[in-house]
Order: structure tokens, then C-alpha cells, then sequence
């Protein structure tokens, strides 16, 4: 799960289904993505030496207007890998920090008062998500929290010097009138795809629309072809109805680009993060085609796990798209020896050198993420078990350790991990979403324990606040993915009951919120899913 890609959305749904673009920049004097130490012992200060605004999500948005100055809204958690892998490479960086000063920088903690509602109100849902408005309000772009930083420091100079929307630049460029620079086209190809919540495009149209930019794109820009190309191939295979079909065509193009470090370097988060799904969706199962580029892809791969310019967490990404692609057509062969071994080794070795807690959070869940993948998980284990310590967010570690025991097959030690990363969970929000997945996962793992359900509902019921702006976002989705589990397991005769009290204890919550506010429906439907007979 590298950190974006492991974005939201993408990135967190296993462990979190839940869990971004005056001057161009001067250079850091860190290479991109490194983690060295000067930037392990000042992270946190650097972080904090911007000057976000928090609670005043309006009077920001009157600043930033009255000021004439363009305004960065930042959507994140205190626990979610990727946005500490924001704070320990881009956050930190001292272009970022005197780039802030010429923008109202706001900061919405996804467990702050209010920001569920604020999240559905800015269309933003996974974590982390970076917008830059104009002064007058408009959203110019979404930014690319999994991209290089050198290129996120470049996109967002270009949406601060002036760059008109993302979404009149994509009307331009569709609609050919020529229009469109150069740099209209880079934005395009480094727009937050995976963050953009349907505002420029409906889900379905994403892949062939980046794949008609790409076309169009002019023949002088073929690195931003290439990029648009891949990010098309990348939405085509993991659309809902992808199906597998031999594509020579995009089998060359994909060859071109792996056969080019430039471009290897340039599309590491698209080629890490969707290697196994992009070479299982243009080549035939066991096909020689398929051989031949995921040997290919495995190559660059080899140059991004040894890239010291690249974050540790873009290594062990690039390690992880390894392990996947070695697994393309067998999902449990065992893994050659040599390559067991690289992930240990890269593992340990990133595991000792990084110091910083922002880089920490990320880095330990990719790690653990790319030994569970390659079948480690005693590795896997220990890494996390000694984590726990360490992390300023313990609680979602249990989870991934909760993951690791339900691979096992070892029941009790899930559910207690589950029960313990909601226990030590800490804030509104995360305690609602941790609190629903421990529910999920006794429906799931001990559905006889009806006593251990009813209470633990009961819990996540009983924290809720009685506001509207509870029952929005995250929040509502959290609550709505509870109730649809609840309802399936209530269907058994002996559960009915106690599914009924549950509802009941619901219902009190709802009944406390304002009779005309929309968050009041929202609230009783979330344990009653329309398929469940009330």
C-alpha cells in the first residue's frame, strides 16, 4: 500500500474500507522521497510550522478571498498511514513550508467537530485528500499525494500561478480546440484520479476518457501521453466489470515504459501500485505475453526497490508489486527463495532505518502489508507486535494484526485484536469506524456469540453524538456497512431479537436529532438497509 496509492481509497480497503497538486519551487536539499536523518529529527517541527488553520473551515475560505490568495485544504487522520507519509515527504519539505505562506493552508482532522459533515460537503472521503481552490472558492485541483514530491511541488505551482480548474482545462482538451498548454496537460496527467469523488468524471467514464487524452495529447508530450496512458490502463483494470483480454497493443506501450528508467521513475506509483492488476487484465492467463512483461515489469521493479531517491514506503511498494506479479497466475505458489529473502532483508533494512514517527506509521504497515503478501506472517507479526510501543496510533496495528491471525485461521486471537484496536482507538470518527469493524467481525468470525454482538453494537450505538453532524461521510458509511451486516446475520431465527434491540437502541439516538434535518433519515437507515425486513 504505498501512500496514496494506498490512498484512500484504494490503499486502505482492506485493513480500512473503509482509511492530495508566484514561482516554481526551489529544490529541497533532500532528494525526493529520501528520508534522511536531518529530515527523521525535524519532521514533526516542520510539520507544525505551518500554519494550518483548523476550526474555522469558512473564515478560512473569507481569508483566502479577502487575501487574494489561493487556499490548500488538507483531508486526513492522525492514523492513517498515508497521510503520515504526506507529513514525512512533502509536509516537511522547506519548499512546501515557504510555498504556505502564499496560500491559506487548512487542516480538516477526520475527527475534528463537524468534519464528517465537511467531508461531504468538499466531496472528500478517503484519507488523505489535498484540493487547491482559487481565492474566489472554485477547486482548481485535486493534488497527487501518491506522486513524487518533486512533481506534487510542481503541480501545485502551476495551480498557483494562476491555472484555471481541472475541470474547464478537461472540457478544453476533450473538446480539441487547442486550447491547452503544456502544462494544461501535465495537470491533467497528475490529477488525483483516485481522490477526485466523481466531480470531473462519473466512475465509468474515468478509463476511457484518460485514454482519449491520452490519444490527443500532442506527439511533443509524450512523457504526459505515457502517464495519462498508464493512469487509463490503470482504471480500466480495476473497474468493476474488467475482464481479461489480450491487448498487443497496450502490451507494447507498457513495454516501451518499462524499458525506459526516465519513465519508470516518473509513473512508480501507478507501475507499484497496479503491476499484478494491469499485466493480469492485457494478457491472457499463462500466456507468454504475460511471461515476457511481467519479466519486464519485474525488472523496473528491481530499479524502484533500489532507488534511494524514492521514500521507503515507494520501495517496499515497488517489493510488494514484485511479490505480486511472481503470483500472477498461482495466488499461493511459493515464493523463489531469493526473492523471500530481498523481502526480509528490505523489510529490516527499512525497518531500521527510519526513525521519524510520521515516516514510521507508513513505512511498518507497508512492511507488514508486503510480508503478509509474500506469506511471512510470523514476519509479519513480530514487525507489528513491536510496533505497538512505538506508534502514536497503536489501534491500527491490532487491526493488521487482527488481518494476520484471521489469515492463520486462528479465530479467538482475531476477534481479540479486533476488540482491542477498538478499545485503544481515540477520537470520534476512528472510534465509530473501528468500533463498526470489531461488530463486523464477530458477525463474521463468532456470529453464535449474540450476547458479545449485542454489547459491541450497543458500544459504537451508545458513543454516538447526538448531532446531524454525526451521520455523515465516513461516519454514515461506517454505520451503514454495520448495519448491513447485522441485518444478514439477524436473518437466523435465534438473532432476530436481539437484532430488534439493537435497532431500538438506534432508534433513541435518531429521535434526538432535529425532526426536519436530512441527518435525521440518515440515522434510522443505517441499521435498517433497505434490502432488511424492519
Amino acid at each position: 500500500m504505498n501512500a496514496y496509492s494506498r490512498i484512500a481509497l484504494i490503499i486502505l480497503a482492506t485493513t480500512l474500507a473503509g482509511c492530495s497538486r508566484s514561482p516554481e519551487p526551489t529544490r529541497s536539499a533532500t532528494a525526493p522521497g529520501t528520508q534522511s536523518a536531518s529530515s527523521h529529527a525535524t519532521a514533526a517541527s516542520t510539520h507544525d510550522a505551518i500554519a494550518w488553520r483548523k476550526d474555522d473551515v469558512d473564515g478560512a475560505f473569507a481569508s483566502a478571498k479577502a487575501e487574494r490568495k489561493p487556499l490548500f485544504l488538507y483531508w486526513g487522520a492522525v492514523w492513517c498511514p498515508p497521510c503520515n507519509q504526506v507529513k514525512a515527504t512533502l509536509f516537511n519539505r522547506q519548499d512546501f513550508i515557504d510555498r504556505s505562506s502564499h496560500f491559506i493552508p487548512v487542516y480538516i482532522d477526520g475527527d475534528s467537530p463537524g468534519a464528517q459533515k465537511l467531508g461531504e460537503r468538499f466531496k472528500v472521503s478517503g484519507y488523505p485528500t489535498m484540493i487547491l481552490f482559487a481565492p474566489d472558492g472554485r477547486e482548481i485541483v485535486r493534488l497527487p499525494g501518491e506522486a513524487d514530491p518533486e512533481q506534487y511541488m510542481s503541480v501545485l505551482a502551476m495551480g498557483m500561478n494562476g491555472a484555471r480548474p481541472v475541470k474547464e482545462t478537461l472540457a478544453a482538451a476533450l473538446g480539441g480546440s487547442g486550447n491547452v498548454s503544456a502544462d494544461d496537460w501535465r495537470m491533467l496527467a497528475y490529477y488525483s484520479w483516485v481522490t477526485d469523488e466523481q466531480q470531473l468524471l462519473p466512475d465509468k467514464d474515468v478509463a476511457p476518457t484518460l485514454k482519449r487524452l491520452a490519444k490527443a495529447c500532442p506527439a511533443e508530450q509524450k512523457d504526459t501521453a505515457s502517464r495519462l496512458y498508464l493512469k487509463a490502463l490503470a482504471a480500466a483494470a480495476t473497474a468493476k466489470d474488467a475482464k481479461t483480454a489480450a491487448d498487443p497493443d497496450a502490451v507494447a506501450r507498457l513495454s516501451a515504459v518499462l524499458a525506459d528508467p526516465k519513465l519508470i521513475r516518473e509513473n512508480f506509483d501507478t507501475l507499484t501500485e497496479y503491476a499484478d492488476r494491469i499485466a493480469g487484465f492485457v494478457t491472457e492467463p499463462n500466456s507468454p505475453e504475460r511471461k515476457r512483461l511481467a519479466l519486464a515489469w519485474s525488472g523496473a521493479l528491481d530499479r524502484l526497490v533500489a532507488d534511494s531517491t524514492l521514500s521507503e514506503v515507494d520501495r517496499l511498494s515497488a517489493l510488494d508489486a514484485k511479490v505480486a506479479l511472481a503470483r500472477l497466475d498461482t495466488r499461493d505458489a511459493v515464493l523463489p527463495p531469493a526473492l523471500e529473502k530481498t523481502v526480509r532483508d528490505e523489510v529490516a533494512r527499512a525497518d531500521k532505518e527510519t526513525t521519524d514517527p510520521y515516516a514510521r506509521q507508513a513505512v511498518i504497515d507497508a512492511a507488514a502489508d508486503t510480508l503478509v503478501q509474500a506469506g511471512l506472517l510470523d514476519d509479519a507479526e513480530a514487525l507489528l507486535k513491536a510496533e505497538l510501543k512505538r506508534s502514536h496510533s497503536p489501534y491500527y496495528f491490532m487491526v493488521d494484526l487482527a488481518e494476520v491471525a484471521k489469515k492463520r485461521g486462528d479465530t479467538a486471537a482475531a476477534i481479540d485484536w479486533y476488540a482491542q484496536s477498538y478499545a485503544a482507538a481515540k477520537g470520534p470518527a476512528t472510534r465509530v469506524q473501528w468500533g463498526a469493524r470489531y461488530v463486523n467481525a464477530l458477525t463474521e468470525l463468532a456470529p453464535q456469540d449474540a450476547a458479545g454482538i449485542e454489547r459491541a453494537a450497543g458500544s459504537v450505538i451508545g458513543e454516538l453524538e447526538p448531532v446531524p453532524e454525526t451521520f455523515y461521510d465516513r461516519n454514515l458509511r461506517g454505520l451503514e456497512r454495520m448495519g448491513k451486516k447485522l441485518s444478514d446475520w439477524g436473518r437466523a431465527p435465534e438473532h432476530k431479537t436481539a437484532l430488534e434491540r439493537i435497532r431500538v437502541q438506534m432508534d433513541a439516538v435518531c429521535a434526538k436529532l432535529p425532526a426536519g434535518d436530512p441527518a435525521r433519515g440518515k440515522c434510522k437507515e443505517a441499521l435498517r438497509p433497505p434490502s432488511a425486513s424492519a
